[in-house]
């Protein structure tokens, strides 16, 4: 048994207890793949995942991130600062590391692209291959970062991008959805809407894009060594849709919205990092940005897709808000818009 296990192909997910990285290495597993991760706590982390191989390392140390890589076919690149944090000191050295391991062994890296790589230029309607000139800084640090990526796939490492709306469902706390629309933990007296009224958003079920990942991966031959693709997701065109969904699965018709307090994000941002950060993003809930989803549909057929009553009630219950099954509070308080779990 040992020796089939052994047999099997190998990836390795760093940001493995992060939302995308969880679901990616769940995703892995369940199609065939040895799954290993590498966590700075590795041993306390085993006890709560004892399912996936895990090693102890940084993704900070490029000696860690090669030792973990040994035997790997696929490198998930799943770790980012936690929140909004330090960008610009973490976030292109963990990929150089990434790079660097990816070329040692003969791996594939697959990476969850954002949409902040892209500014006022390319809106409303965003392709792969639409022109990337950001305004803000962290958008500057994505386009460098995929630059390295696309330079790496030149020297022979072949890389994989999908790019996806905002993380909804189990796993992913960290985000807007489970930070900034309900509150985790008790049933919903009220949503919160971050968006201008009447703009369109872009939303990604976690499971769905792990799943969108996954099946390109088993594509790899067909793939050329740079690719990138864009998921459409749930396009909440106007702002309403994601609380019409909500309140349909509360059971709640007259359930409250309110809006996000922007003025008070603002007024705090000179003394409170995040909110500096969080103002900076703020565009990305003024203006509807919808990513298109032809090379992806021309790859695979079809955008895997669950129903949105059924994606947001998974979402809900994992949250604990819909009191029919306990929150995984400490999961999704490391979850992926990205905490740095590697």
């Amino acid at each position: 048994m040992a020796q089939e296990i052994s047999q099997l192909p190998l990836a390795l997910v760093l940001g493995a207890t992060g939302g995308i990285g969880g679901a990616m290495a769940g995703k892995l597993s369940a199609r065939g793949y040895r799954v290993r991760a590498m966590h700075r706590n590795a041993l306390e982390t085993a006890k709560r995942h004892p399912q996936f191989e895990w090693v102890t390392g940084d993704a900070m140390n490029r000696g860690d991130v090669l030792k973990a890589a040994r035997g790997a076919s696929v490198i998930v690149h799943a770790v980012n600062p936690p929140g909004y944090r330090n960008w610009g000191k973490v976030v292109l050295p963990m990929i150089d590391n990434t790079i660097a391991a990816a070329k040692a062994v003969g791996a594939r890296i697959v990476l969850p692209g954002t949409v902040y790589n892209f500014g006022p230029d390319a809106f409303p309607s965003l392709v792969e291959d639409s022109p990337q000139h950001p305004l803000t800084v962290k958008g500057k640090i994505r386009v460098a970062l995929e630059q390295r990526l696309e330079a790496a796939a030149g020297d022979g490492a072949p890389v994989l991008i999908v790019r996806a709306g905002d993380y909804f469902g189990p796993g992913a706390g960290n985000t807007w959805f489970a930070q900034g629309v309900v509150k985790p933990g008790e049933p919903l007296a009220f949503v919160t809407h971050p968006g201008k009224k009447g703009v369109g958003h872009q939303w990604a079920y976690l499971p769905d894009v792990a799943e969108t990942m996954v099946q390109l991966i088993e594509r790899a031959d067909t793939l050329p060594n740079f690719a990138r693709f864009h998921m459409d997701g749930f396009f909440d065109a106007d702002g309403t849709q994601m609380t019409a969904a909500i309140r349909r699965v509360t059971g709640k018709p007259d359930l409250k919205v309110k809006g996000f307090p922007w003025l008070f994000v603002r007024l705090a941002s000179p003394f409170v990092r995040m909110f500096r950060e969080l103002s900076e993003m703020r565009y990305l809930w003024r203006v509807a940005l919808r990513m298109r989803n032809a090379r992806l549909v021309a790859a695979l057929g079809a955008e895997p897709h669950t129903p949105i009553d059924e994606a947001v009630r998974a979402t809900l219950q994992s949250l604990g808000c819909l009191g029919d099954a306990e929150p995984d509070i400490a999961r999704n308080a490391s979850a992926s818009m990205g905490g740095r779990v590697a």
